[in-house]
Order: C-alpha cells, then sequence, then structure tokens
C-alpha cells in the first residue's frame, strides 16, 4: 500500500532552482536511504513533507490518518518539562484516556440507577480505546526505548532544558520511536550515538511496522536497516533496490551501461554526418539532385536524434607524498600495565598493547570508556598513573583530530600549506594538487573548507612531515558520504601504521586490520576488521550461554536454592 506519494516537486530558494521533477512513493514497511550530494535538497525535501517548508510546483499524496514523525530540529519545550515528561508526550492520547478513566471510577462510586449504568457504559468504551492503543504497556515501551537509547534514570529525572544537544537529540528519537507514526523521516539519527545504541536502533528500525526514509551518512547503518535506495539529484530521483553496498555496485553497472550508450550514439551520429558528407560531394562532382536530396533526408534524421550526455564520474585519486615517509621499526607503539584514574574512578586498568609497522588499528568501545584517553596519553597529553608507553625507533607520529583547526583561518590553502612548510607557490601547488586541492581551490580561506577538506589538507601536511604512524580520532565526523570515501581512499595509500578511534563501521571495515575493545577499563584484541570482530564476538556469547545453561543443569534442587539466594543478595546491592 502506497502510505505517501511525491510527484513532479519543485523548490526554488529565491530565483535560485533547487530541484525539479521529483518524484517517488514510501510504501508500507519500506526502509528507504535517502542519499545525494551536500546541498542537493535532501534535509530540505523532509521538511517539505513534513510541511515545514513551501515547494512551488507537484503534488504531495499522503494517505488518509497517516501521521509522520521527523527527527531534526529540536523542539522547545516548557523549562520545568523534565525528559520524562517529554516521553510521555507520545503518549498523550492515552494518559487523557487513563484520566478520563480515573474520574469516571471515582464518580462511579457516588452513583446510582441510570446514572450509573450510563457511567459504567462510559468506562467500558473507555476501556476499550485504551486497550486498543495498548494502555497497559506503555511503561513497558518507554523502558524498552529508553534502555536501548542508554537513557537512565538520572536522565529521566533532568530538566530537558539541561541536557546536551547530543542528549536532546537521544530523548525526541525516543520520542518519535515511542509514538509509532506511519511514515518515519529521519535525519542522521546515528549521530550522538555509540556503537551499542547504533545497533540498538538497527534491531528496533529492522522490526518496526510502519515505514521510514533515513538520510544517513552511516553506510553500515544504511546497509543493516534499509532494503531500497533514493539518489536525489537535480532533475530527478534515482532508485536503487537494495541497501548501500547494492547500490555502489549497481551506479557503477548503470554508468558503465549509460557510457557505452552514448560511445555507441556518438559513433552513429559521426557515421551520419560522414555519409551526408559523402553525399554533398557525390552531389557536385555528379551534379546530381539526387545526392543532395540523401544527404537532406539524412540530415533530418540525425536532427530527430535525442542526443545523450556524456555520463561523468568523479574518479580523481588522492596521492600522499609517501616517498617522505620514512620506515619505522617493527615495533611502532608498546604500552605496558597502563592504568589511569580520575579522582577515585578508575578509567583503565593495567592496558598491555603492542602496535606494528603496517599495523591498521581501531579502538572501539562506549562513550566515555577511555578511547581517546588512550590517544592523549600516547601523544603526552595525558599521564598515567602507571605503566609505561614505548614508541619504537624512527617512529614520527601525526595526529588528526575530530575536530581540525587552524591558527589563523583568513589564510588561503596555499599560503597555509606554503609557509607551514617553507615551499615556493610552484612547489606548494604540485603537494596540494596530490590531495585534490587543484586550480582556484588552493585560494580558497580556511574559514570557507568543509570538514573533509580541512582533514585532506591537515593529512597532506602529516605526510609531508614525514609522519608513519597516523593518530585520528574519530575522522570521519561531520563528513558527508563522499568525503568519507576520499579520507578512506587517502588512508589505505598511506604505507606507515595507523591507529584510530571511530564509530563509523563501514570505515572501521575498510581500513582495520585489527580491533581493540576497551571495556570496564580493560581491553581485547582481534586479530581482523569489523565484520572479523562481530563474528567472534557472537561465538564468544554463544559460548557463554552455553556455559551458564550447562551450569544452570548441573545443579542440584539445594544448589539451585542457593544460587537463586545469592543472586537476590546481588541484586539487593
Amino acid at each position: 500500500m502506497i502510505e505517501l506519494n511525491v510527484n513532479e516537486l519543485v523548490k526554488f530558494y529565491g530565483a535560485n532552482k533547487l530541484f525539479e521533477h521529483i518524484s517517488f512513493e514510501i510504501k508500507t514497511g519500506e526502509r528507504i536511504g535517502l542519499i545525494g550530494q551536500n546541498g542537493c535538497g535532501k534535509t530540505t525535501l523532509m521538511k517539505i513533507l513534513m510541511g515545514i517548508e513551501e515547494y512551488q510546483g507537484g503534488e504531495i499524496s499522503l494517505r488518509k490518518d497517516n501521521k509522520i514523525g521527523y527527527l531534526n530540529q529540536i523542539p522547545v519545550y516548557e523549562k520545568s518539562a523534565t525528559t520524562m515528561d517529554v516521553l510521555r508526550m507520545a503518549f498523550a492520547a492515552v494518559y487523557l484516556l487513563r484520566s478520563q478513566m480515573e474520574e469516571l471510577e471515582h464518580c462511579m462510586g457516588l452513583l446510582e440507577g441510570d446514572q450509573l449504568e450510563k457511567a459504567m457504559n462510559s468506562y467500558s468504551r473507555l476501556l476499550e480505546q485504551y486497550e486498543l492503543k495498548h494502555g497497559y504497556e506503555v511503561d513497558t515501551r518507554i523502558d524498552k526505548v529508553t534502555g536501548g537509547l542508554q537513557i537512565d534514570a538520572q536522565m529521566k529525572d533532568m530538566l530537558f532544558e539541561q541536557l546536551s544537544g547530543g542528549e536532546k537529540t537521544r530523548v525526541i528519537l525516543a520520542k518519535i520511536l515511542l509514538e509509532e507514526p506511519d511514515i518515519l523521516l529521519l535525519d542522521e539519527p546515528t549521530n550522538h550515538l555509540d556503537l551499542v545504541t547504533i545497533e540498538w536502533l538497527e534491531g528496533f528500525l529492522q522490526e518496526y511496522k510502519g515505514a521510514a526514509l533515513i538520510i544517513s551518512h552511516d553506510r553500515f547503518f544504511l546497509d543493516h536497516v534499509v532494503s531500497k535506495i533514493y539518489e536525489l539529484e537535480f532533475d530527478h530521483v534515482e532508485q536503487y533496490l537494495g541497501n548501500y553496498s547494492y547500490f555502489v555496485v549497481e551506479k557503477e553497472r548503470r554508468f558503465l551501461i549509460e557510457f557505452r550508450n552514448y560511445q555507441n550514439q556518438q559513433r552513429k551520429i559521426e557515421r551520419m554526418e560522414q555519409q551526408i558528407e559523402r553525399y554533398r560531394i557525390w552531389g557536385v562532382m555528379r551534379d546530381s539532385e539526387t545526392m543532395f536530396k540523401r544527404a537532406k533526408e539524412l540530415e533530418k534524421r540525425l536532427e530527430k536524434i535525442e542526443v545523450l550526455d556524456r555520463p561523468v564520474v568523479d574518479k580523481r585519486k588522492i596521492r600522499l607524498n609517501q616517498k617522505a615517509i620514512g620506515r619505522s621499526g617493527k615495533l611502532v607503539l608498546e604500552l605496558t600495565g597502563i592504568s589511569k584514574a580520575y579522582g577515585e574512578r578508575e578509567l583503565l586498568h593495567d592496558i598491555n598493547l603492542g602496535l606494528f609497522y603496517q599495523d591498521s588499528a581501531c579502538i572501539i568501545g562506549e562513550n566515555g570508556s577511555g578511547k581517546t584517553t588512550i590517544l592523549k596519553m600516547i601523544l603526552g597529553e595525558e599521564t598515567a598513573e602507571e605503566g609505561t608507553i614505548r614508541i619504537g625507533a624512527n617512529v614520527v607520529i601525526g595526529y588528526l583530530p575530530q575536530h581540525v583547526a587552524y591558527p589563523d583561518e583568513e589564510q588561503t590553502v596555499l599560503e597555509y600549506f606554503a609557509r607551514l612548510h617553507n615551499l615556493t607557490n610552484g612547489a606548494a601547488r604540485s603537494q596540494l594538487a596530490k590531495v585534490l586541492f587543484l586550480q582556484e581551490d588552493v585560494n580558497k580561506k580556511l574559514k570557507y573548507l568543509s570538514g573533509g577538506e580541512k582533514s585532506r589538507l591537515r593529512l597532506c601536511s602529516l605526510t609531508f612531515e614525514g609522519a608513519n604512524l597516523l593518530i585520528l580520532d574519530e575522522p570521519t565526523n561531520h563528513l558527508d558520504v563522499d568525503s568519507r570515501e576520499v579520507l578512506e581512499e587517502t588512508l589505505l595509500e598511506f604505507e606507515g601504521t595507523l591507529l584510530f578511534v571511530s564509530h563509523d563501521r563501514y570505515f572501521i571495515n575498510k581500513l582495520a586490520d585489527k580491533i581493540i575493545t576497551i571495556e570496564v577499563g580493560t581491553i581485547q584484541e582481534y586479530d581482523g576488521d569489523y565484520a572479523y570482530y562481530q563474528e567472534e564476538r557472537k561465538k564468544e556469547q554463544d559460548k557463554l550461554i552455553s556455559r551458564k545453561l550447562n551450569n544452570t543443569e548441573g545443579n542440584s534442587p539445594k544448589q539451585d536454592k542457593k544460587a537463586a539466594s545469592v543472586g537476590t543478595e546481588r541484586a539487593r546491592w
């Protein structure tokens, strides 16, 4: 069943046309990824569907009584509203029914005869509506969603306005999920979520009964949640019946077909033009009206051909300055017995870690588990209470932080790079071209660079300086898909050693050959990519469940009773 239909949509900003001829539909239960280049109008399209933005042409048809839920902006609530108050707004109709039922319950004790019967009939109708809306399951549903999105009891009691931006986003996401709209519009839902929470959200959306249209730069998330991709372009929406990985392969296949068709048509046009020229030459040589007539007929046929546009794909490659990178020793980095505490809270305990030449290792863990702290200790920005950190022979460290900033952002890219490395403009241009700063790009001021461009410029500097150990802290944060892919390509070209923290599982899977997990202050290493790590974790969990079942089956009734008693005592504490 079609839940929403968009036909020939047109959007202007002033005199500038953002897009036109936009047509698509959303069917019941579909989960669709909406992708496209930055600035193509993805968020604007969602706002149009919600009625927040106007449009200048086309039609939008929504199935009768359909509800749409939209995650983008943070609403403003009363200053006295707690997080729990905001979450309960998802069940305003249920709480109204409950209030009316309680009022009738109170009145029924005071009524008699016909009035009592009338009140009981009203109560019965309200109870039926209450059960249809799953009123008795409200608290369970709230606990399920808030537990999955890591909204704990303390956070529920806090005033909503006192929460951080990321916490507010999580609460609004929880509220929308609890409302269970017929169509979910989610704009970057994984922002401000850690890996555990993202995986929970994936599972929730996989089981969601309604439809969902999702804008996301998290390609792993799109792979696991959506079954259709809509690519928004200026003059149409291109559909792909698969997840993100399917889209990448299928888009390449379609491009090759389009390019082949373009080449075939160009050859046909060229042959026709040559034949026209020959007819004209023969007409002159033989003084033949017939030849001129044939040339004219062929010209008319040529004019009727709808000439295909030449397909264009950006295949520019990154080329890092590998010659400047010196070879480090085999052992690049060694952490022995590292412990770190903040006050009475021990963050890391007895950490032992070895990193070797050309390793590409990713550190993962929940927010606040100590990932960035480890990086800062290696960089000398933090000190450990116990243990030693040893840097290997000939190791030159380069650091790419989450947010790349420059001291004087009024400088152009060329001025900055040339002055920093004491180069002529020509030599600086040559180095910058390797990381796709071409022609007029080098004259852009630093303050106007995107997050991806700033990261690219920083990487160019680090490799030019000879860094052979790159330490990266959430390098894909705030980057669009295109920028992430350019960064991945850049790092895949790097011939040194990588140590990075990331929540982007697609990025991790593409780059990492070692996964380092932090849990409860300790680390565990997995020699493989993210997919291998997931397989190993599943095996570990299956073994743990099996061991628990075996232990339970092996207990005597007396032991079971004792185990239950111990469990009860622990639960009290």
